[in-house]
């Protein structure tokens, strides 16, 4: 239903992932550009059948800590060098990657990268980048003619209430921080899972669409300090937040256009579902 703007809360954080199932990057202002925030899942690791590695497969992910200057990328990780890339590069021959059965045309970064992250990782992989050329539709089922996603798994945001966490780490023997679940947005002042009633949402000069709830994976089992994987909080979301044989939590969006969000920005639902 829609009804006159309501303001629920605020954004208390930002955070962008530039390499896929690395560490995230917290953030005062984001730029929101075609396919989400600006570098947000601009680098991905792929095997040498060009299919994309994350935590899923290598939980030692966790513990790359990438960090974005004016114009490089800096990459630190236990036991290794620093490797500095530059944010602009020589084009190179594009290649093909799979994500979740979606190929797309990726810009390889160099042999020094791939070395660096086959190493650390203890397997053969190579780093990729989301080139400007490269289209990949989100799923039509929810989105757009026109919208478009970077390496992020499905969809452009990932939206999810301090609340919420707060209710889950009632139910869970030790409190889990916001960085398993890996938002994109985390929303303040709101009561616990009101996201799921939000259909549409502004923020800043940027308009949302709240298309599907989160069905979460291993990956928030993974303890994004020392990399190794246990049973929470998956255990125990599907006690409650349980859909068919998915487990839900947090939101999937989808913008309409471009422009500046920022922590404090007051978050406005112009539609509820």
């Amino acid at each position: 239903m829609t009804q006159p703007a309501e303001t629920v809360g605020v954004v208390s954080e930002i955070v962008v992932y530039p390499i896929k199932s690395a560490k995230g990057i917290s953030l005062d202002t984001a730029q929101v550009e075609r396919c989400g925030c600006r570098f947000d899942r601009q680098w991905m690791l792929v095997d040498s059948e060009g299919v994309f590695l994350s935590q899923r497969q290598l939980p030692r992910m966790a513990l790359i800590s990438p960090r974005l200057t004016e114009d490089e990328l800096i990459v630190d990780a236990p036991g290794m060098e620093r490797l500095v890339l530059p944010l602009v590069s020589d084009e190179q021959p594009l290649k093909n990657v799979s994500i979740w059965g979606d190929i797309c045309r990726a810009t390889p970064v160099g042999s020094s990268a791939d070395k660096w992250f086959s190493t650390f990782l203890k397997t053969p992989c190579t780093l990729v980048r989301f080139p400007e050329s490269t289209r990949r539709p989100v799923d039509p089922t929810y989105a757009k003619p026109d919208d478009q996603v970077g390496f992020a798994d499905g969809f452009p945001f990932l939206l999810l209430s301090q609340a919420s966490l707060t209710d889950l780490n009632t139910r869970v023997d030790q409190a889990l921080p916001m960085t398993r679940f890996r938002p994109n947005l985390v929303v303040s002042g709101c009561s616990p899972y009101a996201e799921d009633t939000w259909k549409e949402i502004s923020i800043g000069d940027v308009g949302f669409r709240v298309v599907k709830p989160c069905a979460r994976c291993s990956i928030t089992t993974v303890d994004q300090v020392t990399g190794t994987a246990g049973k929470e909080p998956l255990r125990t979301l599907a006690g409650y937040r349980r859909v068919g044989k998915k487990v839900m939590f947090g939101q999937n969006l989808i913008h309409d256009g471009r422009g500046l969000v920022r922590t404090g920005d007051v978050v406005r639902v112009t539609a509820y579902w």
